[in-house]
């Protein structure tokens, strides 16, 4: 299995609901360092795994409607606890969607799996990972 990570980074504001969260109930930021793993079992016909000029370009355009954004203010997170967990998969889905409309070339259509990692500092990060 092959595997191309690309990276970038995302500044948010949010809080949480519920006193299992403690202090972080109140409002507070989160800078987290955004990974993507793109994975196939065989290169395309170019030996890539994607390209990674457009991947980059893809998750710098999946992140941009968060970044430096207060989560908590934005629709499609009303109702949620937007974790890291919770925004791995977030970033996941919205990466899935590129994919399939194209955003990443026609051989990206022949990704099996891919992974986002977002991590919140050097002790503490959350993924999620799933098939394409």
């Amino acid at each position: 299995m092959y595997t191309l990570t690309v990276r970038d980074h995302v500044m948010i504001a949010h809080s949480f609901d519920g006193e299992l969260f403690g202090p972080a109930q109140k409002l507070h930021g989160a800078t987290y360092v955004v990974d993507v793993g793109f994975e196939r079992a065989e290169l395309d016909d170019n030996d890539l795994v994607v390209d990674i000029g457009l991947a980059s370009e893809v998750l710098g355009k999946v992140l941009a409607p968060i970044n430096m954004q207060n989560l908590d203010e934005l629709e499609r997170f009303y109702g949620h606890n937007t974790t890291t967990e919770f925004m791995a998969r977030h970033v996941f889905d919205r990466m899935a969607e590129a994919i399939q409309d194209g955003q990443l070339g026609e051989s990206a259509k022949g990704l099996s799996g891919m992974v986002v990692t977002l991590s919140e500092s050097h002790v503490a990060w959350a993924s999620y990972r799933g098939k394409l």
